[in-house]
């Protein structure tokens, strides 16, 4: 390991070894369950493990508490997605149903294009879920929205492009 990365690492296990069963008894207490709790914790230091720069912090449990509630606004998101998901896989015919294999991936699928929708300012994100998901016409959006219709269109391939064509 470079020299460079060492004194993050020790940070790293130092706030590991010291706090690490307190983060799992506070997110327990967020998240109501011991399982994802742990497994919301070993996300917590993963995510600082793949930081580039030293940490610094001063408050260690103030600072791990600020990374795990993005942790679990995130796996909140997540299961709401899921939850709809199922929802919407649960009222279709068997028959027609997709195969666990594919509900995996579908579901894969929608978390990272919500992930990345999320990143898009929120006039772009409204214009292209009202086409995409409510299926209004761009100058219904565009009324809406007080926005000019070619700004509509703006919006939605912008939006499109992100969720189809980013890496």
């Amino acid at each position: 390991m470079p020299t460079a990365e060492r004194p993050l690492t020790d940070e790293i296990r130092s706030l590991y070894v010291d706090h690490h069963g307190w983060l799992k008894g506070w997110l327990r207490r967020r998240v109501g369950s011991a399982g994802d709790a742990a497994d919301l914790a070993h996300d917590t230091f993963l995510r600082l493990l793949a930081r580039e720069t030293p940490l610094a912090a001063r408050e260690p449990r103030a600072f791990l508490a600020t990374v795990a509630l993005g942790l679990v606004s995130n796996f909140y998101r997540r299961q709401q997605i899921e939850n709809a998901y199922l929802d919407a896989v649960g009222a279709l015919p068997e028959a027609e149903a997709p195969d666990p294999e594919t509900r995996a991936l579908i579901l894969e699928t929608l978390i990272e294009i919500d992930r990345r929708l999320g990143t898009l300012p929120l006039p772009v994100r409204r214009a292209f879920l009202l086409f995409q998901v409510d299926g209004l016409p761009q100058a219904e959006i565009a009324a809406e929205l007080s926005i000019s219709i070619a700004t509509v269109q703006r919006h939605i391939v912008k939006a499109l492009h992100l969720c189809c064509f980013a890496a």
